[in-house]
């Protein structure tokens, strides 16, 4: 006699992948900044992670995984999650210098967002390890297919004659030309600024007077202030719409990756395009527009930080495609308006949303899940 499951088969197929999961468990010490769960997980499963037991900071406080209370002190601090207190558990998915990390806690109920490793760690400065360590429970409640369907989203088509209706360089206000625009986003306001939030960017102050009131309230809220601000800068004749710094905390202050973007005064297949210029403060330099003139000094190999930009929103499992085209004029060797030297290979990294409408045009044959879009365009 033949038992046939009563559940539909993709249910009973996840249910089943679930039961042949094992726990895992695992201690981490209040030394570790990460370590390696080695638990791979794809896009969409669900897990639960649980942990228990206490650090002894450097001042003697205990703490459970939900980590300490932040206090005003820890605006001097350089953590990995800035919004948590010292000691918390926290995870991360992927590649440490780009994926962002999250706040675990003493339990959390997460969906992955891509397919990656787990890595979990505490969230702590670069000196003065906690005593003691948590030990941690990762169970999987649901696991996505192990094959997934390649979707062909209906995107619209950028090619070499979109991008040279795009300026090469960004001027400041005097005209003098500037960084060069090295990416280009496909996709809604809302959704982009979504997906650089995720992505762990946050949006910079556009004046001192914003810098300083804001600063006043990072100190009443007791968070750290990242939101630095950044000079405007124009193209298509405005200044940018939007600057945005990446959440490296404290260090953002003479070290920081950052980019600007204007809304394009064009449309391609109805959607909208986005420009942006993104460089690397790598400390200070001298402004040469200025006599004593002080400004950020720039990492002259700006192409890097265009793939930094291309994979953090990668790891945020938002983004649908990643290319890169030449335009007819690239620029490989310039100045920044301040005087500073870069250069390129001149390519822009075009960045495609998911769009709204995900139904695909044309579902070819499953295939095996990629840990990133990003690798497959280099």
């Amino acid at each position: 006699m033949t038992i046939r499951p009563t559940l539909p088969l993709f249910l009973f197929t996840c249910l089943s992948a679930v039961a042949q999961t094992p726990a895992v468990e695992l201690d981490i010490a209040g030394k570790e900044l990460w370590i390696d769960t080695k638990v791979d997980v794809r896009a969409r499963d669900e897990v639960s992670i649980t942990a228990s037991g206490k650090l002894t900071l450097t001042n003697g406080q205990q703490v459970t995984p939900a980590g300490a209370k932040r206090g005003f002190r820890d605006m001097l601090r350089t953590y990995p999650v800035n919004a948590a207190g010292e000691g918390a558990l926290i995870g991360r998915l992927g590649d440490a210098d780009t994926a962002q990390p999250f706040l675990i806690g003493n339990s959390l109920k997460w969906q992955a967002p891509k397919a990656g490793r787990l890595f979990v760690g505490i969230n702590r400065s670069g000196t003065g390890a906690p005593a003691g360590a948590f030990h941690v429970k990762i169970e999987f409640s649901s696991r996505a297919p192990e094959t997934v369907s390649k979707v062909d989203y209906k995107l619209a088509e950028i090619t070499v004659e979109t991008v040279d209706r795009i300026p090469r360089r960004i001027g400041d206000e005097q005209g003098n030309a500037g960084d060069n625009t090295n990416f280009l986003l496909v996709g809604a306001e809302a959704k982009i600024l979504e997906a650089f939030k995720t992505a762990g960017w946050v949006e910079v102050d556009r004046g001192s007077n914003d810098a300083v009131l804001n600063g006043i309230m990072a100190v009443l809220d007791k968070r750290a202030y990242l939101a630095l601000p950044m000079s405007e800068l124009k193209l298509f004749g405005r200044v940018q719409d939007h600057g945005m710094a990446h959440a490296d905390p404290i260090s953002v202050v003479s070290e920081r990756h950052h980019f600007r973007i204007w809304k394009a005064p064009f449309q391609v297949d109805g959607q909208e395009i986005w420009v942006g210029a993104g460089t690397h403060d790598i400390g200070f330099d001298r402004d040469q527009r200025k006599k004593n003139g002080i400004t950020h000094k720039i990492d002259p190999d700006i192409d890097k930080e265009r793939e930094f930009i291309g994979k953090s929103l990668d790891e945020t499992g938002l983004i649908a495609k990643l290319s890169y085209l030449s335009p007819s004029r690239p620029s490989k060797e310039a100045v920044t308006a301040t005087g500073a030297s870069f250069h390129s290979d001149g390519r822009l990294l075009v960045i495609h949303l998911i769009p709204d409408a995900t139904a695909p045009a044309t579902t070819p044959p499953a295939e095996p899940n990629s840990n990133s879009i990003f690798d497959q365009v280099r």
